[in-house]
């Protein structure tokens, strides 16, 4: 990856796009259209279709029309893992182009971009499609006169809601163990980063995939997504996101066809960090990753930061010294170490909570303001408090930004007592040399995922999901194939 070829590829005009339905671009049908701004300067990078309940419908009529046709859904497993395989080298080969073309849609720093989404996208559609040949059935331990047999099924159509952070990676978690198992699906992207997902349904029919197995509706969550969730032929929902809008999917699927309802919610983690700690350097620098890469916006970003009193002055002043060496500006400049804010209502909601934070009787230790404003683009300094207590705002609630909660604990009863002060529960971290302190932190902490002696870096082989308010359902590993897959018992008279 050369500097050259980004900024070859930032040239690139981007044209008006449509939605992708029944394999061919596809016009709003009320000619409506959404500005695309591109948090990198604040200026229209182009239009997205702004879709309809009437858009949905045509979505997920092709999905049923293809699903029902068996050209998909009845084909055996090594067909699709074919066309699968087929379809993550071509992701794989275009992986600059999509990632040049989602930091103009969302900011993320092009480092980070390159990996996390469209290689990461790639590698989930080829391991479900080298795993879909290799799950088998179950035959019931009956008695000799009969045979019990366990089929499992694809559910239909599934419809995916995506969040604007990383959407080809977490768009990849969900489209992929679906169309593996032999569903169709339809995609409502966020309206702030929507470009990478109608290409990758591009790049899917080019692989051989039948029309109408993947779909892309795109427009606003009050009226395209809102009509996916209430769409009456749409068997499960899949969506990541904020926990109001995960309460109204609920809702809606009580309202409609009681169709399955899958959330993850995000997080509020707590990284706790013990006196014992091996590697105070390494654990300051993956801390201040762990928080502060993409601008904050990460779903499992280690936001509450528990360290030891014994260890509390020196641990803060190396996360301090790395946070003040962070490069922060154009996302698609390799030598940037953290991009642009996704939106400028979000900047604007984070720097709401830097006020409110300090209101509150937090100590700011750095950061909290805007910078290169007169770029045009939405850029925010990495931003540290200390003092911050469970009563806080700060400390209750996800901010999606990179501004970090700090406290202090006195011993490890302290510590699960701070960790497990939320009503979140999506991920956690502990850092220490003793392993039964983390055995018995794994054990303690009320999270899905619970790091030690690191922070993120988890692969397909294990599942993301949370407990409590950071919803149900599991992304990646072969857990995410229950999602996607019914049973049905054969009871067979011999």
């Amino acid at each position: 990856m050369l500097q050259s070829e980004i900024d070859a590829l930032r040239a690139a005009t981007v044209s008006p796009q449509r939605h992708f339905i029944a394999g061919a671009p596809a016009e709003s049908s009320a000619g409506m259209s959404l500005d695309v701004i591109s948090p990198i300067d604040g200026r229209r990078l182009t239009t997205i279709a702004d879709g309809n309940a009437a858009d949905i419908d045509r979505a997920v009529v092709a999905a049923r029309r293809v699903y029902d046709s068996g050209a998909w859904s009845r084909v055996a497993p090594a067909e699709r893992k074919r066309v699968l395989l087929r379809f993550a080298d071509l992701v794989e080969s275009h992986a600059l182009e999509l990632a040049v073309l989602g930091v103009r849609d969302n900011g993320t720093e092009i480092g980070m971009a390159y990996k996390a989404e469209p290689l990461s996208a790639a590698g989930s559609i080829r391991y479900y499609a080298e795993a879909i040949d290799k799950v088998y059935g179950e035959i019931a331990p009956t008695s000799r006169d009969v045979l019990g047999l366990i089929h499992r099924e694809p559910l239909g159509v599934i419809g995916v809601i995506v969040p604007w952070n990383f959407p080809l990676m977490i768009g990849a978690w969900k489209i992929a163990p679906a169309l593996a198992a032999g569903n169709s699906v339809v995609v409502k992207p966020p309206e702030t980063a929507s470009l990478t997902l109608l290409r990758l349904a591009v790049l899917a029919t080019e692989a051989g995939l039948p029309d109408g197995v993947l779909n892309v509706v795109t427009g606003r969550g009050a009226t395209a997504g809102e009509a996916l969730a209430m769409h009456m032929d749409v068997d499960v929902l899949a969506f990541t996101g904020s926990g109001p809008v995960g309460r109204r999917l609920l809702e809606y699927s009580a309202r409609s066809n009681l169709k399955r309802v899958y959330l993850e919610l995000g997080g509020k983690s707590p990284n706790v960090v013990f006196n014992d700690v091996v590697d105070v350097k390494q654990a300051a620098r993956v801390s201040v990753n762990g928080i502060f890469r993409n601008s904050g916006q990460v779903c499992v970003a280690g936001s509450r930061l528990l360290v030891q009193s014994g260890i509390y002055d020196r641990f803060m002043s190396e996360l301090l010294a790395v946070t003040s060496k962070l490069k922060i500006g154009d996302p698609l400049d390799l030598g940037s170490d953290i991009g642009a804010v996704n939106s400028d209502a979000q900047l604007s909601r984070n720097l709401h909570v830097v006020r409110t934070a300090e209101e509150e009787g937090g100590e700011r230790l750095c950061g909290g303001e805007r910078l290169h404003e007169a770029s045009g683009g939405y850029y925010m300094a990495p931003a540290i408090f200390a003092g911050v207590n469970p009563g806080m705002q700060l400390w209750r609630e996800e901010v999606f930004g990179p501004v970090l909660a700090v406290t202090w604990f006195e011993d490890e009863e302290d510590a699960v007592r701070l960790a497990n002060a939320s009503t979140y529960g999506l991920a956690a971290a502990v850092w220490t040399g003793s392993l039964r302190t983390a055995h018995r932190m794994v054990r303690a902490i009320n999270a899905g995922v619970v790091h030690v002696n690191t922070y993120g870096g988890t692969d397909l082989t294990v599942p993301l999901g949370g407990f409590r308010q950071s919803g149900f359902g599991r992304d990646k590993s072969l857990h995410a194939l229950d999602e996607y897959t019914d049973r049905k018992t054969a009871w067979i008279s011999l």
